[in-house]
């Protein structure tokens, strides 16, 4: 021991990347392109995902852009990419990030998604969001973390209250989809918030 407490050591060798049933990973730029591509296939997975207009991706595209991810994360800094992965398994299922880390505060945003559909709805995103908010407060020391969720993502929504998260924001009428205007919510979490919340 190095004169501190006995908890402090126990929280060192906490894990930091695996839950129950999925783990955080890197990536594999070669078979995660081929999976990921797939799941752009899903019109109504993207829409929940991304305000940005669907649209399919050829495993190339989406190799490129796991490679520019990593060439700007080693670069800036600004972001952290993960995989979400079942353990026992070791199948890619989703993706988790923190995103437009603004360190002078710090703040950063946060996304997942589950795009293999068998998957959705089985816990995994809660699973994923408490390792993620684990790395974001423990090991990277964020003040706050936010979330930007459509107002048609009631699953999303859901996630993140139950979470601890709360509203401090909403784009009236900012996103257009199937024939009218929703809102787009923001979500915000404190690290006193989460630490409540977390015992």
């Amino acid at each position: 021991m190095n004169g501190n407490n006995g908890e402090t050591d126990m929280n060192l060798q906490k894990q930091l990347f695996e839950g129950e049933r999925i783990r955080l990973a890197s990536l594999d730029l070669e078979k995660d392109a081929e999976i990921e591509s797939k799941w752009t296939q899903d019109a109504g997975y993207l829409r929940l995902l991304d305000p940005s207009p669907a649209r399919p991706r050829s495993p190339l595209l989406i190799k490129k852009s796991y490679e520019e991810l990593e060439k700007r994360a080693e670069e800036k800094g600004d972001h952290f990419y993960f995989t979400i992965r079942l353990r026992e398994e070791d199948s890619l299922i989703g993706f988790a990030r923190l995103y437009g880390i603004h360190w002078p505060i710090p703040f950063a945003l946060i996304q997942l998604g589950i795009g293999e559909e068998g998957c959705r709805g089985r816990g995994y995103g809660s699973e994923a969001l408490e390792l993620l908010l684990g790395y974001a407060f423990q090991e990277l020391r964020l003040f706050s973390v936010g979330a930007h969720v459509p107002e048609y993502n009631p699953v999303a929504l859901h996630l993140f209250e139950k979470a601890g998260f709360v509203q401090e924001a909403r784009l009236r009428q900012s996103l257009f989809r199937q024939g009218r205007r929703w809102d787009m919510i923001l979500f915000g979490l404190l690290e006193e918030e989460w630490r409540v919340n977390h015992g």
